[in-house]
């Protein structure tokens, strides 16, 4: 992962987030979603940079990305 994004457990519950900020990847997400453009991220957070937006998209791109193996059905031995 790149070093944009950090986790740590006293940070945000240990929410990912932009390295040195409070601000997790799943707000900038959302407000992305939500209409918001990079600009007015941009704006609205002047310690956040292009590139940390980016490494919003990577950081979740890589999570959705993610292998999934499905659990084996539960057979009751009773």
């Amino acid at each position: 992962m790149n070093n944009r994004i950090t986790i740590d457990p006293h940070v945000c519950r240990g929410q990912a987030c932009i390295q040195g900020t409070r601000i997790p990847v799943h707000q900038i997400l959302r407000m992305l979603a939500c209409g918001d453009s990079v600009e007015d991220l941009l704006q609205e957070y002047p310690s956040v940079t292009h590139e940390d937006i980016l490494a919003c998209f990577d950081y979740v791109a890589t999570l959705a990305e993610e292998q999934v193996k499905p659990l084996q059905a539960h057979v009751d031995s009773t």
